[in-house]
């Protein structure tokens, strides 16, 4: 959004907010000439706007959690309506009937579809013929060549990485208890340790 009306900004949808009687009030973000609304006018409509505002802060103290009203921007982005709008590639996703889940970035252990990937990629440098020809061929036999109980032990592994998060540990102590996890072997096939046993009764 700009800080003044109209300009090279998105004509975004009608948003949201709670007026001093807790009322929900819609409010529209183009004027009554079809106009974009600027930062200014959103937050004098809603009662946030003081003199001295900016449209962002030039440094990035405006994330931290503690500065709700330091700038134009930071205010927006607190407020219900803004946090509550989906992205457009979220909202097509769902339009067509799919999930949309977004995972977390640089971290591939996490997301075992990048396994998938790894796999299917393998699959193509093995049968490859250098033609983009050959690629669209052996495309559908790479999708199809991971089993479903292979892409299930890569969902568990990614489950372990969770847990050993949640518990507090960072990078290299997740990784070290993941490793254990999938390094425990047992002397006897025939009899199964109580604790293991019991997670199978609970």
């Amino acid at each position: 959004m700009n800080m003044r009306p109209g300009g090279k900004q998105a004509i975004m949808r009608d948003g949201w907010y709670y007026d001093c009687n807790k009322k929900k009030v819609v409010q529209r973000m183009v004027d009554e000439h079809g106009v974009a609304k600027g930062m200014k006018q959103v937050l004098v409509e809603r009662g946030l706007w003081r003199q001295g505002l900016i449209m962002q802060c030039s440094d990035k103290l405006c994330a931290i959690e503690s500065r709700k009203n330091c700038c134009c921007t930071r205010i927006l982005d607190l407020q219900p309506d803004f946090q509550a709008q989906k992205s457009l590639v979220h909202e097509t996703i769902e339009e067509a009937g799919h999930l949309c889940i977004f995972l977390p970035k640089f971290h591939w252990e996490l997301i075992f579809i990048e396994f998938f990937w790894g796999a299917v990629k393998r699959y193509l440098r093995e049968h490859c013929d250098y033609s983009f020809d050959g690629l669209k061929k052996n495309m559908p036999d790479a999708l199809a060549s991971v089993s479903i109980s292979t892409i299930q032990k890569w969902e568990h592994h990614m489950v372990r990485w969770m847990d050993a998060y949640r518990s507090g540990l960072d990078v290299k102590e997740a990784q070290i208890k993941v490793r254990a996890f999938s390094s425990k072997r047992y002397k006897s096939h025939r009899r199964v340790p109580e604790t293991l046993a019991h997670q199978f009764d609970v």
